[in-house]
């Protein structure tokens, strides 16, 4: 009888890790820029703050950690030849009567138990060629002043070397010997420090290459935070290629004895893309969740990001950046997934090809019987995968017939968002029912966040109808297009 108890609780609880609890692993760590390089920083670094007074960062760590930070990445701490810690032989790029931005940054980080990776750059600039001699001594000398300064502050976790080379196809021998250049050096200096790099390039990588995964193995390093790219638009709906590498650089990474992390990208682009002179804004939370459930389904040991810093940010906060309204909206939908709400699990469970409604018998669109739309194949950010079907951008009605009468309490309906082919979510949708006399009854009715950073972006968004509680064989729903744009549906959800 005590083995059968046992059998049910844990039973009970695989179910409430299924559909109550996250299964999609949240970012952890995120980059943080001291000093403005271009129109990029222009949200992360705005001119309105001083971003070096230890107010400044005493607040924004807080808030980090308050998001669930546990890994701080610092791009750089000196640029243009000024140092944002107390530097013996450089200019200061903060007023000297006050501490340091580095100093705040690793005093806030030990007190609310956050890590932080230290940078040895940069010597000059952005730009740093690490195979010029006089670059490498002075990111050297960087190094070895900071690990002088803070070898023992408890805070400081491990290195992050600024040595982004790109793996296309394959990582070079040239890129191998920077890295490990400058890891001898951080091991003689700090010997139980962990070391990271994050570098590009895997979109078009040959990861099926045994030559890659012989490159990764050459590398001294600990941690490997691959970025994902997908803020970057390496290629137009970039998602499923990603979901498809992260998969095989996981399987890599199981031969090798470096920590497999992902960089999942935050932001989209305000301008061009891949431009200095465009800033970085916000991504919709739909396509940051999907992000984040790939590199999960990958197996990434953590999941840390370029960036929560600038793009994520508090309402009321004392020291507002990153984009107005719109990285309040992201850190709230970030926030109410972290707390569990239903549209974002049901969603992120639709990532993972984990959620089954209830039997449908019949789905007919404008009285056509379109099948695909309750046959539990889901389609990906990409609008020419055949599984997403088009409603048109005109009024339509959707009925869908369950197999028998019964209580009905959630519907769901994945929809595509990609405005550089004019497809967008609707701007409304109804449930209807139909009664005995067979009129129709509208119940409820949701409006879909038309997110404005959508210039480059494809991603899926879920309209659910919650808490509905009626009981029928038939639902009738009603999308209604936004600004004539085309919408497309991959598959309706039914639970009770």
């Amino acid at each position: 009888m005590k083995n059968i108890k046992n059998i049910a609780l844990l039973t009970l609880g695989l179910a409430l890790a299924n559909h109550t609890f996250a299964q999609t692993k949240p970012v952890q760590g995120t980059w943080i820029n001291l000093p403005y390089q271009d129109v990029r920083n222009k949200y992360m670094n705005p001119s309105y703050i001083d971003y070096t007074t230890p107010e400044f960062w005493e607040a924004k760590i807080k808030e980090q950690a308050e998001l669930g930070m546990k890994y701080v990445v610092i791009m750089a701490v000196a640029n243009e030849e000024k140092a944002f810690y107390p530097s013996t032989y450089m200019q200061l790029a903060y007023d000297k009567s006050k501490k340091s931005p580095l100093d705040a940054i690793m005093d806030t980080a030990a007190k609310y138990g956050v890590n932080v990776f230290l940078s040895c750059g940069w010597a000059v600039n952005q730009d740093d060629n690490i195979s010029d001699p006089k670059i490498r001594a002075m990111q050297l000398r960087i190094m070895e002043e900071t690990a002088k300064l803070y070898k023992d502050h408890s805070a400081f976790y491990g290195w992050y070397l600024p040595v982004e080379d790109s793996m296309e196809p394959i990582l070079s021998d040239h890129a191998v010997d920077a890295v490990n250049f400058l890891t001898n050096h951080a091991r003689g200096l700090t010997p139980s420090k962990k070391i990271m790099i994050s570098p590009y390039g895997v979109c078009y990588a040959d990861l099926d290459s045994p030559k890659f995964g012989e490159q990764i193995k050459k590398l001294k390093v600990d941690i490997i935070a691959y970025q994902d790219e997908v803020g970057c638009v390496r290629e137009p709906q970039p998602l499923p290629r990603a979901k498809v590498n992260f998969k095989k650089i996981g399987k890599i990474h199981q031969d090798t004895n470096i920590d497999f992390w992902m960089n999942v990208e935050s932001f989209t682009w305000e301008k061009a893309d891949n431009s200095r002179e465009s800033a970085l804004i916000p991504a919709a939370f739909p396509r940051y969740l999907a992000q984040m459930t790939s590199a999960t389904e990958a197996g990434a040991k953590e999941i840390i990001s370029f960036s929560t810093y600038g793009i994520f940010e508090k309402d009321d906060s004392p020291f507002p950046i990153g984009q107005p309204k719109y990285s309040n909206q992201v850190v709230h939908d970030y926030n109410a997934w972290r707390q569990g709400d239903k549209k974002w699990k049901l969603l992120e469970a639709s990532f993972r090809n984990d959620i089954k409604g209830l039997p449908i018998s019949k789905i007919f669109v404008q009285g056509n019987s379109v099948l695909k739309l309750s046959d539990g194949v889901l389609a990906e950010e990409n609008d020419k995968d055949n599984r997403w079907y088009s409603l048109g951008s005109d009024k339509n009605s959707i009925t869908v017939n369950l197999t028998k009468k019964q209580l009905i309490k959630s519907v769901g309906i994945r929809f595509l968002n990609y405005m550089p082919s004019n497809i967008a979510l609707p701007e409304f949708v109804h449930l209807s029912i139909q009664m005995p006399n067979r009129t129709v009854k509208r119940v409820a009715t949701i409006a879909l966040d038309q997110f404005p950073n959508n210039r480059f972006d494809a991603w899926i968004d879920l309209a659910l109808f919650d808490d509905l509680n009626i009981e029928t064989d038939s639902i009738i729903i009603e999308a209604d297009s936004y600004d004539n744009k085309t919408m497309m549906c991959d598959e309706i959800l039914v639970f009770n």
